[in-house]
């Protein structure tokens, strides 16, 4: 049957017939052998595109969003790490009277099998939850020492959705949950290959470095003439807590016993503070106390006087008559003075008339 052509009321019209082939047809032009040349030519001289054309085969998705209650640099800080990170994904903000079960519904509804979530407490206190929705492991940390990439400024760049190389601690293969956490961290920050955002570059490094039972986050770029590596940022410690054998949850697979709470530290803080304060106040009360005393009278030592010289006694005289006043000899020479010039000045008067 023939194909036929729909008018736009939805009408058929008349059917179109095929064209049929003609000797003509059959007998086209070849190209030149010239032209052929040229364009293969044109083809050799082509830059190819930048998208590679492999296939995307590591389907990982991240999820990083926060809870309610954070501030303006844990904002910056989830938006750095989105732009660096070109296979996240981001959602609203959840309320803190949820609990953090529900963050493996909220991964599964947005197609994502990692999760990056920011918990803020007490408006000053950020902690971040590392999990693999929805069977687990999952990793909580104190985040510390917070520097966002407008705080920074540093002179380092780099492509955006480029593909990072990942640089670990030698210490993170030395103990087992270490290795978890290495494990757990190549697979949330490591870009997959032929990702549609990804641009296929490898121009910086994310450094993972533990130190004082820490770990250290970095962002170098590479640069190609040396292979120098100059800071891009953000930058920011994590300080592990707990993990945990279940996403957001679960038996509790490693404890960190060299991990001091916040609440710890400010209270600690403040018993120093109040330590110095009790220290004065009790110095001020014994210096009281000694005032209120009683003055101990020591005895007399005959021995003080021994070099002492005693002056000679003069006789006391009573005044029975009140003595003269003293002359100011002073003030009888300028009136004597003053006289001799008053009667100079009227003897040249006298002569000049």
């Amino acid at each position: 049957m023939a194909p036929t052509k729909r008018k736009r009321c939805g009408d058929l019209a008349i059917q179109v017939k095929k064209r049929k082939k003609t000797e003509k047809d059959a007998k086209a032009p070849k190209k030149r052998p010239d032209e052929a040349q040229v364009e293969e030519e044109e083809d050799r001289d082509r830059i190819p595109g930048p998208v590679c054309k492999g296939k995307w085969k590591n389907k990982e998705r991240i999820l990083i969003f926060s809870s309610r209650g954070i501030n303006f640099r844990t904002r910056h800080l989830m938006q750095d790490l989105r732009m660096l990170m070109p296979h996240s994904k981001a959602d609203t903000k959840m309320d803190r009277k949820d609990k953090l079960f529900v963050i493996n519904e909220v991964c599964e509804m947005k197609n994502c099998n990692k999760c990056v979530y920011f918990e803020a407490k007490k408006k000053q206190d950020l902690y971040m939850w590392l999990s693999n929705s929805p069977h687990g492991p999952s990793a909580k940390f104190l985040v510390q020492n917070i520097h966002t990439l407008a705080e920074l400024k540093m002179t380092g760049n780099c492509l955006k959705g480029s593909r990072p190389l990942l640089s670990f601690d030698p210490a993170f293969d030395e103990l087992p949950h270490y290795a978890l956490l290495k494990e757990l961290l190549i697979q949330i920050f490591s870009t997959p290959r032929y990702h549609p955002k990804s641009q296929p570059f490898v121009d910086h490094v994310f450094t993972f470095t533990i130190l004082d039972n820490r770990i250290w986050f970095r962002n170098f770029q590479i640069i190609e003439e040396d292979a120098a590596l100059v800071e891009i940022g953000p930058r920011f410690v994590l300080n592990l807590i707990k993990i945990f054998q279940g996403s957001f949850g679960g038996p509790t697979l490693y404890e960190n016993p060299h991990y001091q709470s916040p609440n710890m530290q400010r209270r600690i803080v403040r018993s120093i503070t109040a330590a110095k304060y009790r220290e004065k106040q009790q110095v001020k009360d014994v210096q009281k106390l000694r005032k209120k005393e009683p003055k101990t009278i020591l005895p007399h030592d005959p021995t003080a006087d021994v070099f002492d010289t005693p002056a000679e006694e003069k006789p006391i005289e009573i005044q029975w008559v009140k003595p003269e006043p003293k002359v100011d000899l002073s003030a009888r020479k300028k009136r004597v003075y003053k006289r001799h010039r008053k009667m100079n000045q009227k003897m040249n008067h006298g002569n000049a008339k």
